[in-house]
């Protein structure tokens, strides 16, 4: 069981606009309390509503020691379980994605429907009853074409999300595509360090020269460009083009419509488009990138050609998954509308320098010579916010759990630019 007063003494430790304590990147409870106080409370972020495209679909993946399925039922809702037999807990779907006509446990052959109730269940004796042994559930949204799922009894509220991401993102048209690349990178990283590196770009100009020259890595507060006559132009086009801009945020989310670079028209190596079927026509296709970030986890850029979603996900207290998927036109052709090798190149190899950066930065923390430092108020704005936020929820989840009067709530930072 987690010592909840040792983790509510190392949240109120950190100094404000600081880096956290070094338990709190590498030690066994902490990683514990991480992901029950925060992945077990969340909406997290785990690919696309079109990677179910039918009846029987199912993606199922492991967060931390938790191993999840999302499956799309007959009726073509999407349902959300704990992916584990009621039987004996064997795992029924290994990660990944595939299509079943129903859920069979491979140890028992245990049968359950779309919808998790058990169906069939051999050998098992005339007083066994199949019923009350369903899958047990958890919540699962889609939201403006993103699949989210949350563990938590009673999750954070979702609509105020629903309600303002979604006209920014319906222009993109997430419904009307396909996944033509998804990877993954097992970062030997805390998740937080993965979450900060990703949070900031003061890093960009020194570390990430192909991302620097499409992406405005030196934007002002939350992509404010200040008095530039080009982005007075750009907000007066995509305005023409009826398309939405925000920005709109919430506790655990914003989203902004920026400009890229100038000449760039997508965030790729060369800053232009890589897939000739858009996936967004509006503005002759010329409309920057649409950014998502989400807390605790990932961040999301939608471009006229290709979307791009990044997700971290907790294994150990010192390794994170990364997983990367790349959405392109459900009618765009592999070979002839797109290159593959293209699409992939900027983000893929943004990827990597990141891992380097991180698993880095963790031998660096678990130093003895290890002392938090500052942040830069002016470049690290939202990693500040990102920390920020960790130490509140953090602090909350104490709070109800113990009835400690006094939580953890940080200042809240002003938002910057981050990918």
């Amino acid at each position: 069981m987690v010592d909840l007063e040792r983790m509510d003494a190392l949240l109120k430790s950190r100094t404000p606009g600081h880096s956290l304590p070094q338990a709190l990147y590498n030690d066994p409870e902490a990683f514990d309390f991480d992901m029950e106080a925060i992945f077990g409370q969340s909406w997290l972020m785990i690919g696309f509503d079109v990677e179910l495209p039918k009846a029987g679909s199912y993606l199922a993946l492991t967060i931390g020691r938790w191993p999840i399925l999302i499956v799309r039922d007959r009726t073509g809702k999407l349902r959300g379980f704990h992916n584990t037999c009621r039987h004996r807990g064997a795992q029924i779907c290994q990660d990944g994605q595939g299509t079943s006509a129903r859920l069979v446990c491979p140890y028992h052959r245990w049968t359950y429907e779309l919808t998790g109730e058990l169906v069939h269940a051999s050998r098992m004796g005339e007083d066994f009853s199949l019923e009350g042994r369903a899958l047990k559930s958890i919540h699962v949204e889609a939201v403006g074409g993103l699949i989210f799922v949350c563990l938590a009894d009673t999750p954070p509220p979702i609509e105020a999300f629903r309600e303002k991401y979604t006209p920014l993102v319906a222009p993109h048209q997430l419904k009307d595509a396909k996944v033509a690349y998804h990877s993954t990178l097992l970062e030997k990283a805390n998740w937080k360090l993965v979450m900060e590196n990703a949070r900031e770009c003061y890093h960009c100009a020194g570390q990430h020269p192909e991302l620097s020259a499409s992406f405005p890595i030196m934007a002002k507060a939350y992509f404010d460009f200040g008095e530039d006559a080009r982005v007075n132009d750009y907000n007066a086009r995509m305005a023409a083009a009826g398309l939405p801009m925000g920005p709109v945020e919430g506790d655990w989310w914003e989203a902004i419509r920026f400009p890229l670079n100038p000449g760039c028209v997508s965030m790729t190596i060369d800053g232009q488009r890589v897939v000739d079927k858009l996936m967004c026509e509006a503005g002759d296709g010329d409309i920057g990138s649409l950014r998502l970030a989400i807390e605790p986890h990932g961040f999301c850029h939608a471009a006229s050609d290709h979307a791009f979603l990044f997700s971290a996900f907790p294994v150990s207290p010192t390794e994170t998954l990364v997983v990367s998927k790349w959405l392109v036109h459900k009618d765009a052709r592999e070979g002839v509308d797109y290159d593959l090798d293209r699409l992939i190149a900027l983000w893929n190899t943004t990827n990597l320098q990141d891992l380097a950066l991180v698993e880095n930065n963790q031998r660096g923390v678990n130093s003895p010579g290890y002392t938090p430092g500052p942040y830069s108020a002016e470049a690290e704005a939202l990693l500040i916010r990102f920390v920020d936020w960790y130490c509140a929820k953090a602090g909350a989840y104490v709070r109800a759990q113990s009835g400690m009067p006094d939580g953890v709530a940080g200042p809240r930072a002003p938002v910057m630019a981050e990918r």
